[in-house]
C-alpha cells in the first residue's frame, strides 16, 4: 500500500500557510482546527512547515515578540516530503528516521495531500485488524 491508499477518498481542503503570514495566524490556524503543524506553500510549492515544535522553540528563544514573526523567517525550510506512490512501510520509516511528525505529498512540485505518523500508524493498524479478521473468519470456516 502507498501513501495515495491514504490519501484516496479524503475531501477536504489541505490547511496551509503563506510564508508572509505572522506566527499569530499560523497559531491560530492549528488551535482552530486542533492540528499539529500546516505546511507553508508558495505558488503551489511547499516551501516549509510550521509545527507546534516550532512554536515552543520561538516561546522559548524570543517570547510574546515571536507571534509578530513571518513564517518565512521561523518555519521548517526544505521539509522532507514524499510522492504518492512511496509505501506506506517506507513512509514510517522515513518519519521515523528523521524524527518528523508530518510529511507534505507533492507531486509534480506541487502540493495534493499532507499526512501525518498518526495517519500513517491509523492506517496500519486498520489493515492489520482487517487481515485478522478475515483469518479468522477463514479459520472458522
Amino acid at each position: 500500500m502507498t501513501i495515495a491508499s491514504i490519501l484516496q477518498g479524503r475531501t477536504q481542503t489541505i490547511i496551509s500557510g503563506n510564508p508572509t503570514d505572522t506566527v499569530q495566524m499560523a497559531v491560530d490556524v492549528l488551535a482552530q482546527h486542533r492540528i499539529g503543524a500546516i505546511p507553508i506553500v508558495d505558488q503551489g510549492r511547499v516551501v516549509g512547515i510550521f509545527s507546534e515544535r516550532d512554536f515552543v522553540r520561538l516561546i522559548s528563544s524570543y517570547g510574546p515578540e515571536a507571534l509578530n514573526r513571518p513564517l518565512n523567517e521561523v518555519m521548517t525550510q526544505s521539509p522532507v516530503s514524499a510522492e504518492p506512490q512511496l509505501p506506506i512501510m517506507a513512509a514510517l520509516s522515513l518519519m521515523t528516521q528523521k524524527r518528523i511528525r508530518h510529511l507534505p505529498v507533492v507531486d509534480a512540485n506541487a502540493l495534493i495531500g499532507f499526512i501525518s505518523i498518526g495517519d500513517l500508524v491509523k492506517y496500519r493498524i486498520d489493515k492489520i485488524e482487517s487481515e485478522a479478521a478475515a483469518m479468522r473468519e477463514y479459520i472458522a470456516s
